[in-house]
């Protein structure tokens, strides 16, 4: 009796996480994502593996993807993808929960001496002149929560906090 009651809380439980997933968006957005896995899921069995990504990369034009890379895409997912997780890779995605780590592992490009800082003016610098150039308006509003000392450097380990647990400061 007692594992028919933990089965049923565990049930209770998946079902009432997987369903904040659903809050993260407008209906007319998760139909489009419905569209776009039913697009992916190339046999139509509600789950994605790796035949239906190879297929799909075919249809692209894109002939010569490894195994290990759709494995890699697959693994994301920490088992079968079925639709309630494909929208849940896309939420983490869309909102910026990339781990703290990788984060962190980004900036320390900047910081070759592992000083924990980057100069904010060579920052600004980077972030106007390379791959998505910032506007010097995107680039003071990220500057606002950023923590920046008197000689003008950035602590990019509070930053990461801050991009993945949010600023204090808001939360208060």
């Amino acid at each position: 009796m007692a594992s028919k009651k933990a089965a049923a809380k565990r049930g209770k439980t998946a079902q009432r996480g997987s369903s904040n997933v659903f809050s993260m968006f407008e209906q007319s957005q998760i139909q489009e994502f419905k569209e776009a896995f039913g697009c992916i899921d190339q046999n139509r069995d509600g789950i994605i593996n790796k035949a239906d990504l190879k297929e799909t990369y075919g249809q692209l034009g894109k002939l010569n993807v490894s195994d290990e890379e759709l494995e890699s895409m697959l693994a994301e997912g920490k088992g079968p993808i079925n639709f309630t997780v494909f929208l849940t890779l896309f939420g983490e995605k869309l909102n910026g929960t990339d781990p703290e780590e990788t984060i962190l592992a980004a900036f320390k490009l900047f910081d070759p001496n592992a000083t924990g800082v980057v100069n904010k003016d060579e920052f600004r610098r980077l972030l106007m002149n390379q791959a998505d150039k910032f506007t010097a308006e995107e680039v003071d509003q990220a500057f606002a929560v950023a923590p920046i000392d008197v000689a003008g450097n950035i602590d990019y380990k509070s930053l990461c906090y801050i991009i993945t647990h949010g600023d204090e400061k808001e939360e208060s």
